[in-house]
């Protein structure tokens, strides 16, 4: 069984293991996936540029940054290794100091849905990334609700503050990709820790790698269209 993820496909095989570490811990696929979720939300309604930077830095930050190295803290199995507890704790306290403080910004300026929003999505980001009550929240329900609809509901309320059909729609899409993510990501894992042949895992590896892929390359152009 592999002691940390610095193998994983995700992980730059240049650099130093603190570099390698770094980048890797911060899962760029996935956290652009999230970041791309949020971005639909916004082009779903009524949208200005400069709310779309913010929820896309808010979602990088607290998802992207925070959450995974919550992930690594609450991880029984350790994941990334020994890494310094207090180093992390300062880097997620950092990272989601900028996202409530964006998220605060535009809740008080006009967008009072994020107040809700942003609530649940604190939720998640401890109870699942740190399995806190027994684990209980760390399942998949909690990951498709907190990683996929939420942002979308997240990036047409920072905009308009109303949650429109197409956002509901689409919201549903992010779910279902965000599931077949998460699944197809565990059953990844198990293969890896039981050091199966990469004949095995390469399947699931080559499905997470077209998962992210799609939903991020789908939202470049998505966004380039709306302002082409």
């Amino acid at each position: 069984m592999e002691s940390d993820r610095l193998s994983e496909w995700f992980v730059p095989k240049f650099g130093s293991r603190n570099f390698r570490l770094s980048v890797g811990i911060l899962f760029l696929p996935y956290t652009g996936m999230v970041v791309s979720f949020a971005i639909w939300g916004s082009l779903s309604v009524e949208h200005e540029l400069d709310r779309i930077i913010s929820i896309s830095l808010l979602y990088f930050f607290a998802i992207g940054v925070a959450a995974h190295c919550l992930d690594a803290l609450g991880s029984k199995k350790k994941p990334w290794g020994h890494i310094s507890h207090r180093k992390i704790w300062i880097v997620s306290i950092i990272s989601l100091a900028i996202s409530f403080s964006i998220g605060l910004h535009y809740a008080f300026l006009d967008s009072w849905l994020l107040f809700p929003i942003g609530i649940i999505e604190g939720f998640f980001l401890f109870a699942y990334n740190l399995e806190l009550f027994k684990g209980r929240f760390h399942n998949n329900t909690s990951f498709v609700i907190s990683w996929g609809v939420l942002p979308v509901f997240a990036g047409a309320a920072i905009q308009s503050n109303t949650i429109s059909i197409e956002t509901i729609i689409l919201s549903a899409i992010a779910g279902f990709a965000s599931y077949i993510l998460i699944i197809t990501s565990k059953k990844y894992k198990i293969l890896k820790q039981q050091n199966a042949n990469y004949e095995i895992y390469y399947k699931k590896e080559t499905m997470l790698k077209i998962i992210t892929s799609t939903v991020i390359i789908g939202t470049v152009l998505f966004f380039l269209t709306a302002y082409l």
